[in-house]
């Protein structure tokens, strides 16, 4: 893991105070003016944290042509913390192998969370739903229902595969047919909808500790 040492700028028209890696960082001068650096914290190593509260993966990932490489990088980010067990990248979705720049948001999640390309969605979903997935759209539509509304009790214990679409066209109509639920974030603001990557996040940690909940229970 890198080991972090917290740096400030000297100079008093500048005072920029930020994090530095020792083994990868050359130089003792500030970036933003050049000046001289003090070191103000001792040495934070980072280390990762690993939950005991989620000991089941029953959640999958549908990535129906999503735009943007970083928002599929954080996806994969998201995806790993929340323990999601497989992430389907379907259509004109970024993957690792073919955009390197996924990474810069990913930060090695995508060596973690197993993850398969596929040209079409719907024949993904088709499959899973043979499987016995239980599909959850993630959009906002007529028929969705705000998260904290949503009940998961008609889930049982099937896995769950949760589907999110294109940042501006949204899922596909047809996929998002076979969806057998769909569920939206409540907006109080001017926009109508999240950021992709930020909204597949609040959903499937909301997800993952419900499921966990639900499970330690019974």
């Amino acid at each position: 893991m890198a080991t972090y040492v917290f740096f400030n700028c000297i100079t008093p028209s500048c005072g920029l105070r930020f994090p530095l890696d020792k083994e990868h960082h050359v130089g003792e001068y500030c970036p933003r003016c050049g000046g001289k650096l003090q070191e103000v914290r001792s040495e934070v190593e980072m280390t990762a944290a690993v939950s005991q509260a989620l000991p089941n993966r029953r959640i999958l990932g549908v990535l129906d042509n999503i735009r943007s490489a970083y928002n599929v990088g954080g996806i994969f980010r998201t995806a790993d913390g929340a323990g999601v067990a497989h992430l389907y990248l379907c259509g004109i979705t970024p993957t690792p192998k073919a955009h390197p720049e996924l990474t810069k948001t990913a930060l090695g999640a995508e060596k973690a969370v197993p993850w398969s390309a596929h040209a079409n969605a719907l024949s993904v979903a088709k499959n899973l739903q043979l499987e016995g997935v239980f599909l959850l759209a993630l959009e906002r539509a007529v028929e969705s229902i705000p998260i904290q509304d949503f009940s998961l009790n008609e889930i049982g214990e099937r896995t769950v595969g949760l589907v999110i679409g294109h940042e501006l066209a949204g899922i596909d109509p047809d996929l998002f047919g076979m969806c057998e639920g769909a569920l939206s974030l409540p907006m109080v603001g001017d926009k109508a909808s999240l950021n992709v990557g930020v909204a597949f996040g609040i959903a499937v940690y909301w997800m993952t500790f419900r499921l966990s909940q639900n499970s330690n229970s019974e």
